[in-house]
């Protein structure tokens, strides 16, 4: 089967059903009330529900083994091969059930705020909810732009249909599979909104290194000084909290494509997650989740509908979609220069990293390529509580190539445009998940601030004995004993047991994954793991 044969047959189930094309926010959200997908909160925003996936189920994700894939795809437990048979079986049960559907809904828009990287998209969806999701994550376009429009990649999300596992060889009755060939993401069994949004991230993560451009897992903002910073980051370690800052402009809070002109943002939506969700400390989301935003597992008070941001019994992992637009004084377009600042966020379990560290040299891509963090409750399923985790560039499910070439690529343009990289524990301290807390938020933030500002960039620093880098003895407006996390624990020698066996792991990882590497590369990992 050829493309010419997947766009007539798309074309021919679109023609025959009732297809809803490039509705308005209003007109969507309207209509998933109707056909019962959701309830409007107190705010405004859409509230719905997705059933027992809360999150992404990376088990069920799969890329079609076949000629163009078999020799650039780095296949492995990340990038499972799926057979092209099972592939063309499996697109043809997604065919014969949306012409079984009263009517389908369909949003055209773009990924790449950069014209001369930007990819046309087409998604499709049975639920009206998912594609005002789509329409609210991806980029509008204006009305010459949708004239032109020519879809590039498609994504197919059909929630009801479920995959026989012994038929079609997935895991389960939930299906994501990627045909870079077809150029078609085929979702099913899943209503989880945030399969639609990754699976075009990790395309977009085959296609852009093609043309020169790092593809990252991260968030941007830019301050009135003009100087870009991004933030790097899983899920949960604070990428769209930290961004989003009243004092600077966001240009993005999760995916930005660097290239030779600066940054750009792949989206033109938020995704953030709204568990203990304050206004305190994030009034921009806060604000953001009004009406034409989407709430993802989010509890409403039965009586007037008022969201309870700090119940989590559907999951942790509650969130809300919301297009940039909600976000004053944002980048537009959502095109930036290049970053001056660069930060790894990382939420560290076992509680011994510093809340704020210089890295330097080979370290930088150490510690990129490790994207050491810990899984936190909800983001994927099983998750019921952090769990310490590496995961290669801060976003290794979404990673069809080789971690190594965008490790190459960041610390290319790290060195050509001299940016100053920081790793920042937004995790626990005082003991480990469970023993100590959280480090609180305004510290964080204010750690940011300074090394934004150039606060950090002469104050007086130490080595850390365990993990090599240089850490601030002050930063201004954060207490000293909060800056060595050893001072937080009551046990010391507790502490030291804990920092080797966090430093053990690191080395484990490294030397299972890149024994290959040069050997200052893993010389700059932690000291105690070269013992």
């Amino acid at each position: 089967m050829t493309d010419q044969n997947l766009r007539s047959r798309l074309d021919a189930v679109l023609k025959r059903t009732t297809t809803n094309h490039n509705l308005s926010a209003a007109r969507l959200a309207e209509m998933a009330v109707i056909r019962g997908e959701g309830k409007l909160s107190s705010r405004g925003a859409l509230s719905t529900t997705t059933g027992k996936y809360t999150g992404r189920s990376p088990n069920d994700k799969f890329i079609v083994l076949d000629d163009l894939t078999r020799d650039t795809v780095a296949w492995g437990p990340v990038n499972v091969p799926f057979p092209e048979e099972r592939f063309w079986e499996i697109y043809q049960m997604v065919l014969d059930y949306l012409e079984e559907r009263d009517e389908l809904f369909v949003f055209d828009g773009y990924v790449g705020a950069e014209p001369t990287h930007r990819m046309p998209l087409r998604v499709i969806n049975e639920y009206a909810w998912q594609n005002l999701f789509a329409r609210q994550l991806f980029i509008r376009p204006n009305k010459e732009e949708l004239a032109a429009h020519e879809p590039q990649f498609t994504v197919i999300g059909v929630p009801g249909l479920k995959a026989d596992p012994e038929l079609h060889q997935t895991n389960s009755e939930a299906f994501v599979i990627v045909s870079f060939t077809e150029r078609v993401v085929l979702i099913g069994g899943t209503a989880y909104a945030g399969e639609i949004k990754k699976s075009i991230f990790s395309v977009m993560n085959y296609l852009l290194p093609q043309q020169g451009v790092l593809p990252m897992h991260c968030s941007a903002n830019v301050g009135d000084d003009g100087k870009t910073a991004l933030f790097f980051g899983l899920s949960g370690t604070g990428k769209t909290t930290l961004s989003a800052d009243p004092k600077r402009r966001l240009v993005g809070d999760d995916e930005h494509g660097w290239f030779d002109g600066g940054i750009f943002n792949l989206e033109g939506g938020c995704y953030a997650k709204c568990i203990n969700l304050s206004r305190e400390y994030e009034p921009q989301i806060w604000d953001a989740l009004r009406f034409g935003a989407v709430l993802e597992n989010v509890v409403l008070d039965p009586k007037d509908r008022v969201p309870d941001f700090s119940d989590g019994s559907l999951t942790e992992n509650t969130r809300g979609a919301y297009p940039l637009d909600y976000i004053p004084g944002r980048v537009d377009p959502s095109i930036a220069g290049h970053p001056s600042t660069v930060i790894f966020l990382t939420a560290d379990a076992f509680g011994v990293l510093p809340p704020i560290s210089i890295l330097e040299d080979e370290q930088i891509m150490y510690h990129f390529i490790s994207g050491y963090t810990s899984k936190l409750a909800g983001t994927e399923r099983g998750i019921e509580e952090p769990e310490a985790t590496f995961s290669a560039c801060f976003g290794e499910p979404f990673l069809p190539l080789s971690p190594l070439k965008y490790a190459e690529m960041l610390k290319d343009k790290v060195n050509q445009f001299g940016a100053k990289v920081f790793l920042i524990n937004t995790g626990w301290s005082g003991g480990p998940y469970g023993v100590g807390e959280r480090i609180a938020l305004k510290y964080t933030r204010q750690m940011v601030t300074m090394a934004l500002a150039g606060e950090l960039d002469n104050v007086e620093t130490r080595i850390d004995p365990v993990f090599g880098f240089k850490v601030p003895l002050s930063c201004p407006g954060v207490p000293a004993e909060i800056l060595d996390p050893k001072q937080t624990w009551a046990d010391p020698e507790a502490y030291d047991r804990k920092a080797r066996e966090l430093a053990q792991a690191f080395q484990k990882n490294y030397s299972e994954k890149y024994a290959d590497l040069a050997e200052e590369v893993r010389l700059a990992g932690p000291m105690a793991a070269r013992e």
